[in-house]
């Protein structure tokens, strides 16, 4: 089986608000808006994470985000008023951060050690 692509789905029960949030995480609008509660930033050729209004689906979702260099995301974000605080997991193996979106799903940012 051969994989062209990856679309990381966040349910949220609040898309007005989600969706503000992560055009701040982002630095940038969506790419796609292909419903009217549902908008989608591409991240990477063939990966790219989707924002949906499903209420009774909310919060329950993780997305890691791989980065080049995660304190510089941290301070990227922060500098639009999004609060991360980075760590190395305790086997030394990634750096870390973590964020809750307003609907409580957790958006997290890695890079490998070593």
């Amino acid at each position: 089986m051969e994989f062209t692509g990856v679309l990381s789905v966040l349910m949220v029960d609040d898309f007005p608000t989600a969706a503000a949030w992560y055009e701040r995480f982002f630095g940038r609008g969506p790419d796609r808006r292909p419903m009217e509660s549902c908008a989608e930033w591409q991240l990477a050729t063939g990966g790219a994470v989707q924002v949906f209004g499903n209420a009774e689906a909310a919060g329950g979702s993780t997305v890691v985000l791989g980065v080049d260099d995660v304190d510089a995301r941290v301070a990227e974000v922060a500098g639009r008023g999004i609060e991360m605080t980075a760590s190395t997991t305790p086997n030394g193996a990634f750096r870390l951060a973590t964020v809750a979106d307003p609907a409580g799903n957790t958006v997290m940012l890695g890079r490998p050690l070593g």
